[in-house]
């Protein structure tokens, strides 16, 4: 066994250096003249900064000199991917930004989903504003602020290139008016942290600026992660209260598919994964992964329960498309529509695929991340949740046949097709709880629950297979329903004839004992 986690943590050493090589940037190609007439067009030469590598003076026919730069060579602050978002800009010696222009990304939401146009509808908003003014997307109108619109969909990336470039606009002006002997300056010494002089010093950091925006949010979630902590915990109790725990799960997963997924787009996906391994790589930082707080506050429950009891908390509780997909079901079933259940040998070989996606997902994201989303589209998280179905229509067709299928097998999806739940299937083998009941008859020759289980994760032999179970409870409500449970209905006949056979002998001495007429 020692041996094994010395081999396991070799194995991880090389990945996190493979994933470092592999996603860190190349050096940046010197800037023309072309480019700088992107952001500049009456621009007329362009030289080196030679005391400061990747800064370059403009020399602008139609005002004064302009400094550009790209922000990679000023600051990294990773994205969603893990990965930082590296863009063109043009300010003014005194502050004032003069351009901005996306270089390159591997943010998924803008490879697929967001169009060239509204990325750079939104950073043109920098244009005009001071490198040290305080930019915070959706910050209109408060005090001490400069507000921006944010875009829809994508709000981590467009804080993170806010971000990225006021944090390098000030860091390049301060290594330029270093390098002027009239107007020395302090050297920047920690870059990813810096703000220039002025009301930007005292800003507070964008991620806690976003918990305070969504602070109800925060607490109505953190409420409802209590609630399924309960609902854990006391398992064994609700679930002999079948009306009232079916009740409950049908409300929580309401409250999950309309809140976690639809209002506050909460839906996890693999590219999650993708980018917190970049980041852990890459050297890691707290501030992109604090951002979203929902997100945030979702993974941190996933690793504690996946821990506990496995990856089916999140996946029968918290998932938004898994919620609406059962949900559909449940409904299919009320009208009357059984379902198809595909046969147990092809059902647990087409589990397969899930992995199979997840490994040409993992393998393309060591290549670039653009092309992993592109590969990640087999999620149809982002067409549901994050675009409301405002995409082409071949994502919405394939979104809405999920949701389809899912009348006729129940959580089609989620049992074949799901990378993410392939990915938190391998740490669930490490679960410390197994609170899950079963009984010496289940699978011999009990095949009830095997029988009830939408998921099929319950085998004929009676095992449950925990890496694909998604703690639905329904195999626990049958386990204490002496009308459901074949050894408790044994039981409870057994015990009503016993009753009743006691009650004759009863009344049949009560009547030998009574006088005669």
């Amino acid at each position: 066994m020692r041996n094994h986690w010395q081999s396991v943590r070799v194995g991880l050493r090389w990945s996190a250096l493979l994933w470092l090589l592999l996603g860190s940037p190349w050096s940046l190609a010197a800037l023309t003249l072309a480019d700088a007439r992107q952001l500049l067009p009456e621009a007329t030469a362009l030289e080196p900064v030679a005391a400061v590598p990747g800064l370059y003076r403009v020399a602008d026919a139609g005002g004064a000199p302009a400094l550009l730069f790209q922000t990679d060579d000023f600051v990294h602050i990773p994205a969603y991917s893990g990965s930082p978002v590296n863009l063109l800009v043009g300010v003014s010696a005194d502050g004032l930004i003069r351009g901005v222009r996306v270089r390159s990304h591997q943010e998924p939401i803008l490879v697929i989903g967001i169009t060239d146009a509204d990325l750079q509808a939104f950073v043109a908003q920098l244009e005009g504003k001071r490198a040290d003014d305080r930019i915070r997307v959706g910050a209109q109108g408060r005090a001490g602020y400069v507000g921006i619109d944010g875009l829809s969909g994508a709000t981590i990336t467009a804080m993170v290139i806010t971000r990225t470039v006021t944090q390098a606009a000030a860091n390049a002006l301060a290594a330029y008016r270093e390098q002027l002997p009239q107007t020395p300056a302090a050297p920047v010494s920690d870059p990813a942290a810096a703000t220039a002089t002025g009301p930007a010093a005292a800003a507070v950091p964008d991620w806690h600026w976003s918990w305070q925006q969504h602070r109800l949010r925060v607490i109505v979630l953190a409420a409802a992660l209590v609630v399924l902590l309960l609902v854990l915990f006391l398992q064994d109790w609700l679930v002999q209260h079948k009306t009232f725990f079916q009740r409950l799960r049908v409300g929580y997963l309401l409250f999950t598919v309309v809140f976690i997924g639809w209002l506050w787009h909460g839906q996890l996906s693999v590219v999650n994964l993708l980018g917190f391994a970049r980041n852990l790589a890459g050297g890691f930082s707290w501030d992109s992964l604090l951002l979203d707080p929902v997100v945030f506050l979702l993974w941190a429950f996933v690793a504690l329960s996946i821990l506990l009891w496995g990856r089916g908390v999140y996946c029968g509780w918290l998932c938004p498309f898994g919620a609406a997909q059962e949900l559909l079901s449940k409904l299919s079933r009320r009208l009357g529509f059984a379902g198809y259940m595909l046969p147990q040998a092809l059902h647990e070989r087409l589990w397969a695929i899930k992995y199979l996606l997840l490994i040409a997902i993992c393998g393309l994201a060591l290549d670039s991340m653009a092309k992993a989303a592109r590969m990640a589209e087999i999620e149809p998280f982002k067409t549901v949740f994050v675009m409301h179905f405002e995409r082409p229509p071949l994502y919405v067709l394939f979104a809405l046949a999920l949701l389809a299928v899912t009348v006729l097998n129940s959580k089609f999806y989620c049992k074949y097709l799901c990378p993410l739940g392939a990915a938190l299937s391998f740490v669930t083998r490490f679960r410390v709880f197994d609170w899950l009941r079963r009984r010496v008859e289940c699978g011999h020759p009990c095949q009830t629950c095997a029988n009830e289980c939408q998921i099929g994760a319950i085998r004929p032999t009676g095992e449950i297979v925990d890496n694909e179970c998604h703690y639905c409870l329904e195999c626990q409500v049958t386990y204490w329903d002496e009308h459901r449970c074949p050894p408790l209905v044994r039981k409870r006949r057994k015990r009503e004839v016993n009753r009743a056979g006691a009650d004759t002998v009863i009344a049949s001495d009560a009547t030998a004992e009574s006088p005669p007429g």
